[in-house]
């Protein structure tokens, strides 16, 4: 009898002890456990598949997430912040703030995509969109992430896409490795892409809709006198009308010492968009790296908030002085890699960012 009893409690303890290992591993794979060693690094990546999303928290604060949710079209980095919690992003369309943009829903953290692939509008796709003229644009949808890992200089997050039709074919994989770093009152973001073409030959033509882009806070726009409309790749136009401008700091710099709105459709090396929120000095810098095609790149920047880096869209830019239909075989690839700073604190000048440039290029 005794013996019987010891064996009924043994298999107790093991279906116990069975059910627990498999709760805990269904939590690990909705990514609502962090390992115990991650959380005595400065910089913490957090995953959480439930919610479709990575946060990167550096020295206990949030600082940007990796987001893929079906309703934005592609994944971005949204939203992202400066050392002290300011919001350097834009709001809409997933969480609006009083007084902000509510133009060109497509525009939404940090993204990389382009307007014309294969003839498909990748950049302005959003749910805005009606679904009979979906048949017009592409889509890039999160994978799989492969390489997660927190670490006291650095965070890396390694993610897996497909560019595909409205019908779900697949004309690129993509490849992506995110580098977060801070220190201090400065924060960094390294976007590497590497896209392959998928069973067909891919062309990227010419189009002044791309490729790497932010949209900015309200405050770091230029402030604006005049309303304004601009025409996408599918020749749909979208009205920008006059804001009070109170608050609106913003400014660009170019590596080539173009300021301002002249700073739209030309080339450079990097660039800088200055200003401040609530008293705070925050600029956000793009680095264009050597070995990316189409260097240095030009910059599709505009006053309104869109600050976006575009190799490929050089007759759209140059005024058709130049040109750049770029393609790739089935199987061929392609790599940008980019770098882009949030400083906060102090004014940022442009041997600050020169200094910065020259140790990305290495």
């Amino acid at each position: 009898m005794l013996y019987m009893k010891t064996k009924n409690y043994y298999f107790l303890f093991m279906s116990l002890l069975l059910l627990l290992v498999i709760g805990m591993a269904h939590m690990a794979s909705a990514g609502n456990i962090v390992d115990p060693m991650d959380k005595n690094e400065r910089i913490q990546l957090v995953r959480n598949d439930d919610q479709k999303k990575v946060d990167v928290i550096i020295d206990g604060e949030h600082f940007t997430s990796y987001i893929y949710p079906e309703s934005i079209e592609k994944p971005v980095l949204y939203p992202i912040k400066t050392s002290k919690g300011t919001f350097v992003t834009r709001g809409y369309p997933i969480a609006s703030r009083p007084g902000e943009r509510v133009d060109h829903p497509h525009h939404v953290g940090l993204w990389l995509n382009y307007g014309d692939v294969n003839g498909l509008d990748f950049w302005n796709n959003s749910d805005a969109i009606p679904a009979e003229r979906k048949p017009k644009y592409g889509s890039i949808k999160h994978r799989e992430i492969l390489r997660l890992q927190s670490g006291n200089d650095e965070g890396v997050l390694e993610v897996a896409m497909d560019w595909v039709d409205h019908q779900g074919k697949v004309l690129l994989k993509e490849k992506t490795t995110f580098v977060f770093k801070g220190k201090g009152d400065k924060r960094s973001i390294d976007r590497i892409t590497t896209l392959t073409a998928h069973g067909q030959k891919v062309s990227f033509t010419d189009n002044k809709e791309g490729m790497l882009g932010i949209r900015m806070a309200r405050q770091l726009e230029h402030p604006s006198d005049k309303p304004e409309k601009f025409t996408d790749a599918q020749g749909n136009p979208t009205d920008v009308p006059t804001m009070n401008n109170e608050g609106v700091t913003g400014m660009y710099k170019s590596s080539e010492g173009l300021e301002g709105d002249d700073v739209w459709g030309t080339r450079a090396k990097w660039m800088n968009l200055s200003g401040t929120i609530e008293g705070e000095n925050i600029s956000v810098a793009i680095l264009d790296h050597p070995d990316n095609v189409g260097y240095p790149t030009y910059w599709h920047a505009r006053g309104y908030g869109l600050y976006a880096a575009n190799p490929l869209g050089q007759k759209a830019m140059s005024g058709g002085k130049e040109e750049l239909n770029h393609s790739l075989k089935d199987g061929e690839s392609l790599t940008f890699k980019h770098r882009i700073l949030v400083y906060s604190g102090k004014a940022v000048k442009d041997k600050d960012v020169q200094k910065d440039f020259k140790a990305f290029s290495k």
